[in-house]
């Protein structure tokens, strides 16, 4: 009997090292929507280059999905290993599963601080200047589960106008992503709409990063289109997150990787995050637990 007992502790803890062994063959990177997807997969395929021979992988897959919750899920469910995301996709992350990702890096812009902004423009020939000319109009937002496109915006323009957004606005929608949304109130879909952007640097060249620097980078913006009508207070940098049950020795070399990529491969780390900024700093939860309240207050998950 005791060798029975032996056999099968010994069988099971086989099977776990071989699931460890295969969970290291392949390396999952989920990436946000609104965005072009052929973009999308060609600022990432550096990280398909470099990764195998940093964590010891046979490959890397690039899992591109059509909006934040399609990687929001992806993480949830354990199916990605590795995702930018912004603060409030985070936040839903951990309301639904505190244990599923951990946020390990964020951001730091030029002017060294780590947060960005909502911005709301609109067409400049529409002749609005200000907050107060939206009045009645139509808004689009970005994504439902975006920070700046959605959750900062709704929590933050109350005080702004004076009254809640579905009173003092026509109308609202969602344009599909951000790169999409600015298309949208281009073509006149919206009145205006609301984006991110690190509010550093100057409005006519995008910023120094952000959805409005990374659309003007690739041909498909001039910022003479444009006005802005609104900004928000400073927002917490997206974490970078992995998933909690990786294994350990992987997570601290791919968080090297990370941390020493601005500086050994400058391009790389620019194409990932859409812009300059100086590096990353280390962030845990405590980073983002007014969005996560934010979150929870508004939307409730």
């Amino acid at each position: 009997m005791l060798k029975k007992a032996l056999f099968a502790a010994t069988a099971l803890l086989a099977m776990a090292v071989s699931a460890g062994a295969e969970d290291l063959k392949e390396f999952r990177i989920g990436i946000l929507g609104g965005e072009n997807e052929a973009d999308r997969l060609r600022n990432f395929q550096c990280m398909v280059d470099k990764l195998p021979s940093v964590l010891g992988v046979e490959k890397v897959s690039l899992f591109p999905a059509a909006d934040y919750d399609g990687v929001i899920q992806g993480l949830l469910g354990g199916t990605l290993d590795y995702a930018e995301l912004g603060a409030s996709g985070y936040a839903k992350i951990y309301l639904e599963n505190p244990e599923a990702v951990e946020p390990i890096l964020t951001t730091v812009q030029t002017d060294g601080s780590m947060g960005y902004h909502s911005v709301m423009v609109a067409r400049k020939d529409s002749g609005m200047t200000k907050l107060e000319d939206m009045k009645g109009k139509k808004l689009g937002f970005a994504d439902p589960d975006s920070t700046s496109g959605f959750l900062v915006p709704n929590v933050t323009l109350p005080e702004a106008i004076g009254e809640p957004v579905d009173q003092f606005f026509g109308s609202t929608g969602f344009g599909g992503g951000h790169e999409n949304l600015v298309l949208e109130v281009l073509k006149g879909t919206f009145d205006a709409g609301t984006t991110w952007a690190s509010g550093v640097g100057e409005f006519k060249d995008g910023y120094t990063s952000g959805n409005l620097r990374k659309m003007v980078d690739k041909g498909i913006l001039n910022m003479d289109e444009l006005v802005q009508l609104w900004e928000s207070p400073l927002i917490p940098n997206g974490p970078i997150v992995v998933r909690t049950s990786m294994d350990t020795d992987m997570k601290a070399k791919f968080k090297d990787f990370m941390t020493k990529l601005p500086e050994s491969d400058p391009e790389c780390f620019s194409a990932i995050q859409g812009g300059d900024y100086t590096g990353f700093a280390e962030v845990n939860v405590d980073f983002y637990k007014p969005i996560i309240a934010a979150r929870k207050a508004l939307i409730g998950g």
